[in-house]
């Protein structure tokens, strides 16, 4: 393959609705894989970054970092893949390779910086385009299998939800013994409610209302909180070992925090656009971590489908048109969606 067009939906600036447009692909290198994309996952992030809400975009921009598909060629180096394999791209599509948080798996904090799979420049200086597309060209180190007990379509957005959440639910050893609380059953919550009750874990939702309880207790979890009602957080004063905050909108720390036992962690995988505020006597009360987590490394996000695979876990999908996207962002926005839309690429 040289380098070509492919089909794709893009933001041709900020704010701007997603429409069919063309962009190039690189031609498959020595160690690259070309996927012919099957299915392409809608993360929020994806709309935050459209809308310029992380800062200045890089136009036309095509989003989409959670994607499954099949390997339609193989450079002349790949060992990994062969053609025809099932396999999926995340939120990474390469790093410096040689820093300590490379060489030990943990490419998401690469001190370097990681290469977005879109909205970046890559170390050849070309711009990246994301899964909102029909085909992408990627190193194969950075590609992951799709294990044959995962739909494609159910697995895409486990590529940035599903290791989202697995990555601190292990980092942080829920297990048997320990009781997690989720915050916000959306597209990156009702995963964190599967894979915590997988891993043996007594698993709680924090939502805004109870309209989504019946889910929530089908999902796994064992309780069901709405936050909007004050006496919750009396209730669960000193409750948790681990609190999930998935949420993007900006939460009142401290009362969560309130909620941790003793050397608990409250863990931020949402990103709130505007900065938050924090009392220090929040965390310093009980001897708390405030933390954050950034979905994971290779080696761990192919762990994470090993682990999908073996229980059976797939994401809530609403499967979509591509021409559908700009009406898919406005339901996300709305909360109007259980609980993860999925471009169908062949409309593309």
């Amino acid at each position: 393959m040289t380098v070509t067009q492919v089909a794709a939906y893009a933001a041709p600036a900020a704010k701007a609705p997603l429409e069919r447009t063309t962009v190039p692909r690189r031609p498959v290198g020595a160690h690259d894989v070309l996927i012919d994309i099957k299915y392409a996952g809608i993360c929020h992030s994806d709309i935050h970054q459209v809308r310029d809400g992380w800062g200045e975009g890089l136009y036309p921009m095509v989003p989409g970092h959670e994607i499954a598909g099949v390997v339609a060629e193989v450079g002349p180096e790949v060992t990994r893949f062969a053609v025809g394999d099932r396999v999926g791209v995340g939120c990474i599509v390469d790093t410096c390779r040689e820093c300590e948080y490379c060489l030990a798996g943990q490419e998401q904090y690469c001190v370097e910086g990681i290469t977005g799979t879109y909205n970046a420049v890559d170390r050849q200086g070309e711009r990246t385009y994301g899964g909102y597309s029909s085909h992408i060209v990627v190193d194969e180190n950075y590609t992951v299998r799709i294990p044959d007990g995962l739909a494609l379509d159910v697995a895409a957005p486990l590529l940035c939800a599903g290791i989202t959440l697995y990555s601190p639910l292990k980092h942080w050893q829920a297990g048997p013994g320990k009781k997690v609380a989720v915050v916000g059953l959306g597209g990156l919550g009702h995963m964190g409610v599967k894979i915590a009750h997988a891993l043996g874990a007594e698993v709680t939702v924090l939502s805004q209302s109870l309209r989504k309880r019946e889910d929530g207790l089908k999902l796994g979890a064992s309780h069901y909180y709405a936050t909007s009602d004050e006496t919750t957080f009396e209730k669960l004063a000193s409750s948790f070992d681990l609190i999930l905050s998935t949420v993007s909108a900006p939460l009142d720390l401290g009362a969560y925090l309130g909620l941790l036992r003793v050397d608990g962690a409250l863990v931020n995988v949402g990103a709130p656009e505007e900065p938050v505020a924090l009392n220090l006597f929040s965390v310093i009360g009980g001897r708390k971590t405030l933390a954050g987590s950034m979905i994971g490394g290779i080696a761990e996000t192919q762990e994470m489908l090993d682990f999908c695979a073996e229980h059976g876990l797939g994401s809530e999908i609403e499967l979509i048109r591509a021409d559908e996207v700009n009406e898919a962002y406005e339901r996300v926005l709305a909360s109007d969606v259980r609980y993860r839309f999925v471009i169908d690429a062949s409309t593309i």
